[in-house]
């Protein structure tokens, strides 16, 4: 049996898709499945054992027509028996179409109802205590007789990928006998970002409370001025405990860094995504316009904690959608503080 999954774009949808792969081994183990991703989100798969093989989407098939025929050409001459495309747009479509796959499966759309041989509509309220994120995907193997299983991504690791990171961190004088958290200080876009004045005061909490946390900043290059700004209106003492100029200069030295962190703390995105997969423990301040249900579990609550305004204000899940800035704003640090005292009591000695 050789099957194929589709998962595009982002880095969190990649790493999460990755359950399919380890359900799939269990009950259908000589199975060969190849997983289709673009090329930036590879170091989350890297080293998966669940996955045979990595097909990558590159920027000049997206833009190029001719080398995308060509790529169509080559999934057409794999002779896949099953696609399970989980991205659903056009590119993914044209995928699934030029396959020979018997089996096509995807998701609900009335425009690509045709191309597909089985379609699951999503599910809008988790029915098994896990996020939506995993939910929904899991539903999808139904098709081919693998029933729910409750698998968590995984993020993998070699030896000397971890010894690098360790050595890195002590020469950047990092005491690994001390609390090291990860600060997920900005969201993928500003309009998914923390207030800037609220994320200092999360941070000063945290440093008034473990006075001897290491802070490490997560943000690219491009984002330094904006995590300085948040660095800035720390208080002096919080400043001291962060080592701003320590961070990965790649996604797969960020993840390897990561895993020695005791958690991470902030924004709701890829890296809370990143550090559950390597079973570090996490506090998640989600976007007033993301329902949490999407992305966060009811059984994830012994080690991982999620805030969202509607939890704490007068706020309804419409009206909080309809004007995030100003849900962001009513959601002060004040609201979370005993959640977050409660994590690091919990999490961090």
């Amino acid at each position: 049996m050789k099957i194929l999954v589709i998962q595009q774009k982002m880095i969190g949808d990649v790493l999460t898709s990755t359950v399919l792969f380890e359900a799939i081994k269990l009950k259908y183990p000589k199975a060969k499945v190849d997983y289709l991703i673009n090329t930036h989100t590879f170091p989350v798969v890297k080293h998966n054992p669940y996955v045979d093989n990595c097909i990558f989407f590159t920027k000049e098939m997206e833009t190029n027509k001719k080398e995308f025929w060509k790529f169509l050409k080559l999934i057409r001459d794999s002779n896949y028996d099953i696609v399970i495309d989980l991205y659903g747009k056009i590119s993914s479509i044209l995928i699934s179409r030029f396959s020979k796959a018997k089996i096509k499966i995807s998701y609900k759309k009335k425009y690509t109802e045709f191309i597909y041989t089985h379609v699951f509509k999503r599910l809008k309220k988790p029915t098994l205590n896990v996020s939506l994120a995993i939910e929904n995907r899991m539903k999808l193997l139904e098709f081919i007789d693998i029933p729910f299983i409750n698998i968590k991504p995984k993020i993998y690791f070699d030896d000397p990928e971890l010894l690098k990171s360790k050595q890195f961190l002590e020469h950047q004088h990092i005491d690994l006998s001390k609390p090291l958290l990860m600060i997920s200080v900005l969201g993928s876009s500003e309009k998914k970002t923390y207030p800037k004045s609220y994320m200092a005061k999360v941070l000063d909490t945290i440093v008034e409370y473990r006075p001897s946390s290491q802070l490490l900043f997560n943000y690219i290059p491009k984002q330094k001025e904006k995590a300085k700004e948040i660095y800035n209106l720390c208080n002096l003492k919080t400043q001291k405990r962060i080592y701003f100029d320590v961070f990965g200069e790649s996604l797969r030295s960020f993840i390897a860094i990561t895993k020695h962190c005791d958690a991470l703390i902030g924004n709701e995105g890829g890296a809370v995504n990143m550090a559950k997969a390597m079973d570090i423990p996490t506090f998640t301040i989600f976007n007033p316009a993301l329902n949490k249900m999407n992305w966060f579990g009811e059984i994830e609550t012994k080690k991982h904690t999620a805030v969202h305004a509607i939890d704490f204000l007068d706020l309804s899940m419409k009206e909080a959608k309809k004007d995030p800035t100003s849900a962001y704003q009513m959601f002060k640090p004040k609201y979370f503080s005993e959640s977050l005292q409660k994590f690091l009591n919990d999490n961090i000695s």
